[in-house]
């Protein structure tokens, strides 16, 4: 066998290979940290978590529980640097509310208001602005919140990408709500709202203008509505969270770490619609560590699982709902995947992301 260290013309660096996932003792930030993996996970434990440290942070939930005056609002922001700007079935604009509205609802909690920043690069055209601009406000009203405060910043030509956004939300949480990656129990049933894969495809695609025989179209929506048909059923859902960066992998994860339990995982009973699994299948990604943005997984007691599993049924943003698994007291922190020859394999927290520029 060749000496793995040595080409024929010079020596290979790992210190200079970046794709598909960086180093992890990278001096500076790479892609990879901005990916919802392990990257991004270690540079909120050891840079910013640090920093910042606060009993309220120290939950690491994409939205913040407060108590002020008597209320719980939920409250999270979020920045969206999605490339391109424009793709099937959505836009920047619409990523900047969703997924902000979506953050709250993981918390149980009914959205309100957003804030609105945005950051432009000089010479990005205003028609361009506009456009994400009124996608944005559209967004913001079929979701049911209110825009109720923003900042503009622009930076020179060459120090930007167009157009950034930054959205900050609040929300309402319901009386008897407690929702948190902390409750989950052995037992727990796992349900996924829909079908997985299809946001970060979509924005594959017209990335790098690659046609599957099909055009596949983002799952972006708001889901405020369909967790209040969930709560309508019990108010005891442990956790939610909508897999966006890292997908629905990275999410159970984090659920399972968080809590102490395991995961198992039935892989035939995960819903990936035939044009995501062949064009992941073509390009060599694994669907179940691609974003969405319209979907979330619920860890939900079993005695309320079929009640619940009905409700999202019943509701448009869940006709889709399946059960995909059950949290256990075997492998705690880790989440297995029964695969369909009969196997079983670990789905582990991925490093990076499988494709940056998301969301």
């Amino acid at each position: 066998m060749a000496d793995l260290a040595t080409t024929d013309t010079a020596p290979v660096d790992p210190a200079n290979w970046t794709c598909p996932a960086p180093l992890r003792d990278q001096p500076v930030v790479v892609m990879g940290h901005g990916g919802g993996g392990a990257l991004s996970a270690e540079l909120i434990e050891q840079v910013f978590a640090p920093a910042y440290g606060n009993p309220t942070l120290a939950a690491l939930t994409d939205s913040a529980v407060l108590g002020l005056g008597g209320t719980r609002l939920a409250f999270s922001t979020d920045s969206y640097v999605v490339r391109p700007l424009f793709f099937p079935g959505g836009s920047l604009g619409d990523l900047a509310v969703n997924g902000t509205v979506n953050d709250l609802a993981m918390s149980g909690a009914r959205p309100t208001h957003l804030s609105a920043a945005f950051i432009l690069e000089e010479g990005v055209e205003l028609a361009v602005v506009e456009r994400v601009a009124r996608a944005l406000g559209d967004a913001a009203r079929a979701a049911g919140v209110t825009i109720a405060t923003g900042d503009t910043k622009v930076v020179e030509s060459g120090h930007g990408d167009g157009v950034y956004v930054t959205t900050a939300g609040v929300g309402l949480v319901p009386e008897g709500v407690d929702i948190r990656p902390q409750r989950a129990r052995p037992g727990d049933a796992v349900l996924v709202s829909g079908p997985i894969g299809q946001h970060g495809v979509a924005v594959l695609s017209v990335r790098e203008g690659l046609e599957f025989g099909v055009e596949i179209t983002s799952d972006t929506a708001p889901l405020a509505d369909l967790v209040a048909a969930m709560l309508a059923v019990t108010p005891d859902l442990h956790v939610l969270r909508d897999p966006t960066r890292g997908g629905l992998g990275a999410s159970l994860n984090e659920i399972a770490r968080a809590s102490g339990i395991g995961v198992r995982l039935r892989e035939r009973a995960v819903p990936v619609p035939d044009e995501v699994a062949n064009a992941c299948g073509f390009l060599g990604l694994d669907p179940l560590y691609v974003a969405n943005e319209g979907r979330l997984v619920a860890f939900v007691p079993p005695e309320h699982a079929e009640a619940v599993l009905a409700a999202m049924r019943a509701h448009p943003q869940g006709t889709g709902a399946a059960l995909i698994g059950e949290c256990v007291a075997e492998h705690p922190g880790m989440v297995v995947v029964a695969t369909g020859l009969g196997g079983t394999r670990v789905l582990d927290l991925p490093l990076g992301e499988q494709l940056p520029r998301i969301c």
